[in-house]
């Protein structure tokens, strides 16, 4: 067995090992194995170890990559923060987008979604922690773009997603990602039809999935240290 697979038979237990633990199904949880800084290779081995979902955060990455996997049925998710220029090459390349989190790009998405596509799944980025350095959408401003992407077409809004401050403080990690819940189960009382809450990485998954995750964004404990840093990262500091 490679590393990778070794690797993600160990993420998956404990994904299983958690969820028994709050008495939810192992099923109920997604595993996205984001693989943002690692090459095709790298992505491959995963799949063929059986992991399907993968995860990019930087576009032109994302790109460079893809046709070294063509020949392989992944479904890819674009995670990352979403400048306007790049929506159209998203929109023509991902399945989902968790990372929506103004009017603005949800319409560019819409917009350059082929009709020849299935709906582009949509969740919205919530800035739980307030921090001005993170991408998001206001909770208090949560409801109005929920209200305007819903009834865009060619989008299916599936979800929300927050990525909460890295922190050691179990208990600041857990207001953040019950908040999310929080405004996950508004939006479900209030007639949306969600089912995705995608909330959790390798340092904190075991807190989101007590908390009601239902898709957690690996990368490291799957595929080791990221290279940092890459070209397209550089340049959006830059721009910033």
């Amino acid at each position: 067995m490679t590393t990778i697979a070794s690797s993600l038979q160990a993420v998956n237990a404990r994904i299983a090992r958690v969820a028994q633990s709050v008495s939810r199904q192992p099923d109920e949880i997604t595993l996205l194995a984001a693989s943002k800084t690692n090459p095709a290779e790298a992505v491959r081995e995963a799949w063929l170890a059986g992991q399907t979902i993968f995860g990019e955060n930087y576009l032109q990455e994302a790109l460079a990559k893809m046709p070294a996997l063509a020949d392989l049925p992944i479904e890819w998710h674009f995670i990352g923060p979403i400048q306007s220029n790049k929506t159209k090459r998203i929109a023509e390349n991902f399945a989902w987008v968790h990372s929506v989190d103004r009017a603005k790009i949800a319409d560019r998405l819409s917009k350059d979604r082929s009709e020849s596509l299935l709906p582009l799944q949509i969740c919205l980025q919530v800035n739980v922690s307030g921090e001005d350095s993170k991408s998001g959408v206001a909770p208090e401003e949560l409801a109005a773009l929920a209200a305007h992407v819903v009834r865009l077409p060619r989008l299916k809004f599936r979800g929300l997603m927050a990525v909460p401050e890295i922190t050691t403080a179990t208990a600041l990690q857990r207001s953040q990602f019950h908040l999310l819940r929080e405004l996950f189960d508004r939006l479900k009382r209030d007639g949306y039809e969600l089912d995705t809450l995608s909330m959790g990485m390798s340092e904190d998954m075991d807190i989101a999935i007590a908390e009601g995750a239902t898709l957690v964004r690996v990368g490291t404990a799957i595929f080791g240290p990221r290279r940092y840093p890459i070209p397209e990262e550089l340049a959006a500091r830059a721009a910033r």
